[in-house]
């Protein structure tokens, strides 16, 4: 994984060898656009699930980049029909856990929100939507829990009915909040290796089972 890590920061590197401008101002700024660029691919390729967390609480400050950037994700027709739930109380967490116990200080559950799936012009919905916006959500917060030095894993909670109705009624929800998933947070107790899930054979070109020229 970090071989691969190092290759695609490479290949970027290369990019922008190709590309900066003569200009020194120009230069500079192509140059800290290059470091950025390479930063996040990093970041998106050594994230991985931690589900093992330190007696060590979230901060408040490190809630809030999270939650920013969940709601910086895409979203179909910017409906943002989402709304996000922090958990610390101990006794809610226990509840939420179920048959899957965990240490973890704090539970984000990301929901969808019915109620704002209406289109801007009010003629006719996106009922379904929701699902991929909240999904996009899911990962924005994933990932930047990673670059702020925590750990976090994706607990899915839809589409299995009796575990939404479960969330929900623990979340004391309405029937418009649709909780999607819930992710546990923390510092990290664990370093487990990043998967390399890169495989060929799931990518085709042009049309299914297109090979690359």
């Amino acid at each position: 994984m970090k071989k691969l890590v190092i290759a695609m920061a490479a290949a970027l590197l290369s990019l922008g060898a190709c590309t900066t401008p003569n200009n020194d101002k120009e230069g500079d700024e192509t140059a800290n656009s290059m470091a950025n660029g390479q930063a996040a691919i990093e970041n998106i390729m050594t994230r991985t699930s931690i589900r093992q967390y330190k007696d060590q609480p979230v901060e408040q400050e490190k809630i809030d980049i999270m939650l920013k950037a969940a709601m910086a994700a895409p979203t179909a027709v910017n409906l943002q029909p989402w709304h996000f739930i922090v958990i610390t109380n101990k006794q809610t967490i226990d509840q939420l856990s179920g048959r899957q116990p965990t240490n973890a200080p704090l539970l984000i559950a990301l929901c969808g929100d019915t109620d704002k799936t209406t289109m801007p012009d009010g003629n006719g919905k996106l009922p379904d939507f929701w699902v991929q916006d909240v999904s996009a959500a899911t990962e924005n917060l994933l990932l930047a829990a990673h670059a702020l030095g925590l750990g976090a894993v994706w607990t899915g909670v839809y589409p299995i009915m009796e575990r939404t109705a479960e969330v929900a009624n623990v979340l004391n929800c309405p029937k418009n909040i649709i909780p999607l998933a819930v992710v546990r947070v923390g510092y990290p107790d664990e370093s487990p290796e990043p998967k390399n899930k890169f495989k060929e054979e799931n990518i085709s070109y042009e049309k299914f089972g297109g090979k690359k020229e």
